[in-house]
């Protein structure tokens, strides 16, 4: 880890790059268009915190996402995943242990910076758990391991029972009550759901937010829009029927304010009238309409999240979490193609990177870049041992990425697994389960807590929100963030 600690040392030198919003790597082809951003134009919000979930359904191999580097290790890596395994000459430097897969070349100068953390062998837990214990059943274990709907379920609520209705997000939301409830641009899921409240579902850049019929200023348009305000806006002596009209006015109310917003689309300079900086995040989101890299569902997902902190205020709130999502990870065959740094998986993790490096960068030149976390989730990790059709299957512990100005970057969190089909952290014993099932050795509760913490939640708070907390007594905290 020496080439860690010498990043960790340089850090505050380098730290000022990331307000010139010089960190897209040159792998989009527009190094030189980085380089000549400007400084940031809004100052860094004291009190503004976001955060930003990240879903990879289907289930990301986060063991070809990061891989070891060290020679004994990688040389392990290469035997067990055979055709499956990326060249060690090729990976992405994370310091001199761990390597990025090459097609997540974007990320490398965020790292540089000091704003991006792997966090290793992440997985939906009760309790910390043996692989003895796991055998013998002798303390609680996750439900419907495996399983994509499921362990989506367990991620998503931050627990091990599938039959908790909320999601730890919205939980979060309802209990700070200080940023309204998980705003999502990735559909409506179980991760935004509190006790009464559901997460505002937002469409694409360009799209229109507001009810069918009633917007525009066209004289009829305005007349059905009063009629229906003045519906709304009477006291009843039904209990019902008046929540429902409270629902019906904070609907009107919101989609009065953020229409504009949601509307702007990629470099279009005409929402700049209601999107501050937004010069400077359709710069540093030029590839969406320059190559199609960058130009897919996630990356317009995370232009639009862009906007939304841009509009801070006009959004209101100063704690918020917003909700996005990639899928087609579900990799059980053909996973590589002609080589291993090609096919599926590589063409998904090079989307995942250059959306996430142009949101980074949006960040920081609009002066956010310390106020904002993005993180990753995903069903669960894949089999280290490949199967018969060039893919791996369902199994259980993951890598994560968390990035942003307050991350501890530069350095990697929780515990890499052994490697060995059959050895301590893999749940197979006998010769035909051994498939590189790796029991996790950090939790979703633990790795939420770290977020937590980080977004202003109090001890007392987290611990509403993750009950299963309690069960990894003083190791609250997987120390990714500042």
């Amino acid at each position: 880890m020496n080439e860690n600690l010498i990043i960790k040392a340089e850090m505050n030198r380098r730290r000022w790059l990331r307000q010139t919003g010089t960190t897209l790597a040159g792998a989009l082809g527009a190094t030189s268009l980085w380089s000549l951003l400007p400084l940031a134009a809004h100052a860094q919000s004291s009190d503004y915190r976001a955060l930003v979930c990240l879903f990879l359904y289907g289930g990301n191999d986060g063991f070809n996402m990061v891989v070891p580097r060290d020679t004994s290790r990688y040389d392990e890596y290469a035997a067990i995943r055979g055709r499956l395994a990326l060249p060690r000459d090729r990976l992405v430097p994370l310091g001199t242990d761990y390597g990025l897969h090459p097609a997540m070349t974007a990320l490398s100068s965020v790292w540089a910076v000091g704003d991006l953390a792997p966090v290793f062998n992440v997985g939906p837990l009760a309790v910390p758990l043996t692989k003895e214990e796991y055998r013998s059943r002798t303390r609680p274990h996750p439900d419907s391991l495996y399983s994509h709907s499921d362990q989506q379920l367990l991620w998503e609520s931050g627990g091990h029972r599938v039959n908790v209705r909320t999601g730890w997000g919205g939980r979060a939301a309802a209990s700070l009550g200080s940023g309204g409830p998980v705003i999502s641009v990735g559909g409506n899921g179980r991760f935004g759901l509190s006790t009464f409240e559901v997460p505002l579902v937002l469409p694409g850049p360009g799209g229109v937010f507001g009810l069918e019929g009633m917007t525009g200023n066209g004289a009829t348009t305005v007349a059905r829009r009063n009629a229906l305000n003045t519906l709304y806006s009477g006291a009843h002596s039904n209990t019902l029927l008046n929540s429902f009209a409270g629902q019906q006015r904070g609907a009107f109310e919101m989609a009065d304010r953020l229409g504009a917003v949601v509307a702007v689309q990629p470099n279009s300079a005409d929402g700049a009238a209601v999107v501050p900086g937004l010069a400077l995040i359709n710069q540093a989101f030029l590839p969406i309409t320059t190559s199609n890299r960058v130009n897919t569902p996630l990356g317009r997902q995370l232009y639009q999240i862009a906007k939304l902190v841009a509009a801070r205020q006009t959004l209101q709130g100063n704690r918020k979490i917003f909700f996005a999502q990639q899928g087609g990870y579900d990799t059980h065959g053909d996973q590589v193609g002609a080589t291993a740094t090609e096919g599926q998986h590589a063409r998904l993790l090079q989307q995942l990177a250059d959306a996430m490096a142009c949101f980074h960068n949006a960040m920081n030149a609009i002066g956010m870049g310390d106020s904002v976390t993005l993180f990753t989730q995903s069903d669960f990790g894949r089999t280290f041992k490949p199967n018969n059709t060039i893919g791996t299957d369902h199994a259980w512990g993951n890598n994560q990425l968390v990035m942003g100005g307050a991350v501890r970057g530069g350095d990697t969190y929780g515990v890499f697994p052994n490697l060995a089909l059959g050895g301590p952290d893999d749940v197979g014993l006998n010769s035909w389960e051994l498939h590189g099932r790796w029991i996790p050795t950090s939790s979703v509760d633990q790795y939420a807590a770290t977020l937590l913490r980080w977004w202003g939640a109090s001890e007392g708070q987290i611990d509403g929100v993750l009950p299963n907390l309690f069960n990894f007594g003083s190791q609250r905290s997987l120390g990714f963030m500042a």
